[in-house]
């Protein structure tokens, strides 16, 4: 059964005609309000999930069109590929009528001799389907509408079609992937609405599928962006800033990672960009190793120097030019 979805436009509180950057704005206004580092309600990192996902799909002008047109069901048509001669076909329902071109259960159809009409066409497409007595129309129907691989004959009117299963994105944050997490997803299909309890494990990565089994369900996990981390696989990367004095001298300094705070020896003679490895202090794998962090070493000038502070520069400033003349 698929997932409840609110609106995307009234998520982002545009209108159905927004510009590209209405949209933009929007979601940038929001996003500061309900990021799950600023705001600290039980529903915060829900309604930032929810945020996401709206903004993922109105961002793309392909997608968006698609969601205009098929709503929830957006991503559904995209698996859908009539046959040739499809937009020479139509068909409206009435009453039941016998004669040529009329089809099961009162509807009617007509196809145009132009276009794709011909042998192997649309029209020869729907001639095997009624003249075929075994063609159940109601599989026929739930098939074309769920992107189903296909039918044949008898087999079809037998066994009804079992529903395509639905596959969704669910985005988390990075401390969610390191610890685990649990989460609580609304349901709705035809005996109503129902919550279920969804275990996100420890060291899950950006691509990561859990299966709601009897549920007919499939979450695809995606990593939200983190405002000191950037992930690449299960490896961290995080910018430490340091003075010019420790980058020539040498200095250990603590620094956070998302077990706690470690400490980091940076050696003498150190550049700006150099990256020091921490091993073990990434995200967690099966198997239970883990990846790396990468501390990235940031060498950044004080803004005011005091009048000693600019003594000792003068004082270095002269003997690096006596050393190199």
């Amino acid at each position: 059964m698929p997932v409840k979805v609110q609106d995307y436009y009234q998520i982002l509180g545009v209108a159905r005609d927004a510009s590209a950057q209405d949209i933009q704005r929007a979601y940038r206004k929001q996003a500061r309000l309900f990021h799950p580092d600023v705001n600290k309600a039980a529903d915060a990192a829900e309604k930032f999930s929810r945020l996401n996902e709206a903004y993922e799909v109105l961002k793309d002008p392909d997608k968006r069109k698609r969601y205009d047109q098929f709503g929830a069901n957006w991503k559904g048509g995209e698996e859908f590929t009539p046959p040739p001669g499809y937009e020479n076909f139509h068909f409206r329902q009435g009453a039941p009528e016998s004669g040529p071109g009329n089809g099961p259960g009162g509807f009617r159809f007509r196809t145009s001799t132009s276009g794709n009409g011909g042998p192997g066409g649309f029209s020869d497409f729907f001639e095997m389907l009624f003249g075929n007595p075994n063609v159940n129309m109601e599989d026929l129907f739930a098939q074309m509408q769920g992107g189903h691989q296909g039918f044949t004959g008898r087999q079809a009117h037998t066994h009804h079609a079992q529903p395509a299963e639905q596959e969704t994105e669910l985005a988390i944050t990075l401390e969610e992937a390191f610890h685990g997490s649990t989460r609580q997803l609304t349901l709705s299909g035809p005996e109503g609405r129902k919550r279920v309890d969804v275990r996100i494990p420890a060291g899950s990565s950006n691509g990561s599928r859990i299966r709601l089994r009897g549920e007919n369900l499939l979450l695809r996990l995606r990593l939200q962006p983190h405002d000191r981390y950037s992930v690449e696989g299960h490896d961290l990367t995080v910018e430490v800033p340091i003075e010019t004095w420790q980058a020539a001298l040498g200095d250990k300094i603590q620094i956070a990672t998302l077990d706690g705070p470690v400490t980091l020896t940076i050696p003498a003679c150190t550049s700006s960009g150099a990256r020091l490895r921490l091993r073990g202090k990434g995200l967690p794998k099966r198997g239970g190793e883990r990846g790396d962090l990468f501390a990235r070493l940031k060498i950044v000038i004080p803004k005011n120097l005091t009048d000693e502070q600019r003594k000792l520069y003068e004082q270095l400033k002269d003997s690096v030019n006596e050393r190199n003349s």
